[in-house]
């Protein structure tokens, strides 16, 4: 069973009918990127809202004041999941400039649905993890297997599962499950959480393969 709490969909108007023209067969790749983007930017604005802010000093041209600001002390990291999650970064990098991004490549074996290995540019030191922030983005949350091996690249460095993001635009809630059951308290940011899975781990209704439309293969 879900834990809805710790799933978060956001499900405004504006995702609401970009989704409907990213799901449309007839929609051509240069719309379902333009509506895939715009999307994910209202996805990472919500994800963002567990930066740490702290007071910071400026002037404007009429006076000096106290405002708020992102903890310049903290580490913000992208990951997303090649390849379909690339289509996040050009937001991701807009929004939220002094992230890095760290790309994890994986590919789903269509006989057994696992995830396999292929790029992994996540290696590296975490020292003081509770001021590493992570956003792993992946558009399809399908069976959660390649989901799961990502957060784990970053919870075996000690990083906060309360600082780790999973950032998708359709859920599957069989992928949610799979999720929860290793990492029950992770959020799950979506704008949609679909029926079920197909024999062939496809999200239904969902809207066929991600990258395929994404990048008109």
């Amino acid at each position: 069973m879900i834990n809805k709490s710790k799933v978060r969909v956001i499900n405004n108007p504006v995702i609401l009918l970009n989704l409907c023209t990213m799901r449309n067969k007839n929609t051509d790749s240069q719309g379902v990127r333009i509506a895939t983007r715009k999307i994910t930017r209202c996805l990472l604005y919500e994800a963002a809202k567990n930066l740490p802010l702290v007071d910071t000093e400026i002037t404007t041209p009429l006076a000096t004041f106290t405002a708020k600001t992102v903890n310049p002390d903290i580490t913000i990291i992208i990951s997303p999941i090649l390849r379909a999650g690339l289509i996040f970064t050009d937001e991701a990098i807009d929004i939220l400039p002094q992230a890095c991004i760290r790309h994890i490549g994986m590919y789903r074996d269509e006989k057994t649905l696992k995830p396999v290995w292929y790029y992994n540019k996540v290696p590296m030191e975490a020292p003081n993890p509770e001021k590493f922030y992570i956003y792993i983005t992946d558009p399809m949350l399908a069976t959660g297997n390649s989901l799961i091996e990502a957060i784990k690249l970053y919870a075996d460095k000690g990083i906060p599962i309360d600082n780790i993001k999973v950032i998708c635009i359709i859920a599957a809630p069989q992928g949610i499950e799979n999720i929860q059951k290793h990492y029950p308290d992770i959020e799950i940011i979506t704008a949609a959480v679909d029926d079920h899975l197909n024999e062939r781990g496809y999200i239904v209704p969902g809207m066929g393969d991600a990258g395929d439309r994404i990048f008109n293969t």
